[in-house]
């Protein structure tokens, strides 16, 4: 009889513990997924919910065990087994495992979050992809003027049809196309000699470059946006804002788990993916980064993008990731067990602390 107060004791102790931690890693998710909620009213939640799941166990085992009388065993048996599913299996478990996975991980996933974004942000601040496109087009346009140079000194300087002829009149008719003139007008050639048809193609080549450099301008000019400098401006702060938290993040001053703290970072990040969703057309997204900060749904039509950070504090999102495989490779699993096993640990020292010892009618 003492051994088993004492058996029933130490339970009462190891239960208390392991539902301590079951209770503390429930209470951190609702907190993380409601971060307006008072947490004191996260934990009065939580433990409830526990002492009720608990509960259920221990109608399940009694239900079971056929030494001692128990007035409607299988409904009781029911009663427990559906007590167990709503408040552990779809409360307790998916909580705590989402504690422990998101202890374990958002470190990382916010540093990838926030250097991701702040990247495309700094393609807009810089305004890359424009530069990028601009300065191809001008590069397209040079080469194509060179070629036409090579072109007319090499019809000038022919040997065997010295001089300026039909093909020469050709070549600057595409000169004025291509520059965007009405027509350049042939110089004079004093005669054919070699000196001087070296002289005639020194000419137009000044001539044409002055009208080249011109058009470069009209091609930087007609390719940059007409709101440049609203996007630049805008990409800048929210770059800064998340620089800002990434340095404070290094340095130890913000803490993660700190429901307040992620959210304001996940705020910051907010922000940034707004912008980039707005201004997407002056960024060259790398492959796969375009469906997390330009989401649609299966029939193609936009959709609210979600932060990487903003995921990682639903409990939900989480299990639909892993779900979906997104997470493969972070050890999620690992901590699906260890949360099972806190629980199944708290619920038999439950069963054992609270059990019928006798036949009883």
């Amino acid at each position: 009889m003492g051994q088993n107060n004492t058996l029933k004791i130490v339970s009462v102790f190891a239960f208390v513990a392991l539902a301590a931690v079951s209770c503390w890693a429930t209470q951190e998710s609702l907190h993380l997924l409601l971060a307006s909620f008072p947490q004191f009213l996260c934990w009065v939640v939580t433990i409830a919910f526990f002492i009720i799941a608990s509960f259920g166990t221990k109608l399940i085992v009694d239900s079971l065990n056929q030494n001692v009388y128990v007035e409607g065993r299988g409904k009781k048996l029911i009663f427990g087994v559906l007590i167990v599913l709503c408040f552990w299996l779809i409360f307790s478990m998916p909580t705590n495992t989402h504690t422990f996975f998101y202890r374990s991980s958002i470190e990382s996933i916010t540093s990838t979050d926030i250097s991701t974004t702040k990247g495309y942000l700094d393609q807009l601040k810089n305004n890359t992809l424009t530069e990028t496109k601009i300065r191809d087009k001008q590069t397209e346009f040079s080469n194509r003027v060179e070629s036409l140079l090579a072109e007319l000194e090499a019809e000038i300087k022919n040997d065997a049809n010295p001089g300026f002829g039909p093909n020469a009149e050709r070549i600057l008719r595409e000169f004025a196309s291509l520059l965007d003139v009405p027509k350049i007008d042939p110089l004079s050639l004093k005669d054919h000699s070699v000196q001087a048809r070296a002289q005639l193609v020194d000419a137009y080549r000044s001539k044409i470059y002055l009208l080249r450099d011109a058009k470069l301008v009209n091609i930087r000019n007609s390719m940059i946006a007409p709101d440049e400098d609203t996007y630049k401006a805008q990409a800048s702060t929210d770059w800064l804002n998340l620089d800002f938290a990434e340095n404070v993040i290094k340095s130890g001053d913000l803490d993660l788990n700190d429901a307040a703290s992620i959210k304001d970072v996940n705020n910051r990040l907010v922000h940034g993916y707004s912008t980039i969703k707005t201004y997407s057309n002056y960024i060259d997204f790398n492959t796969g980064d375009k469906e997390q900060y330009l989401p649609t749904d299966e029939e193609g039509n936009p959709k609210q993008a979600v932060t990487k950070v903003e995921r990682m504090l639903s409990v939900f999102d989480v299990w639909k990731d892993f779900l979906s495989g997104k997470y493969a490779g972070r050890g999620l699993i690992i901590w699906v067990l260890l949360s099972i096993l806190v629980d199944i640990g708290a619920f038999v020292f439950f069963d054992i602390a609270f059990k019928k010892d006798q036949y009883t009618i």
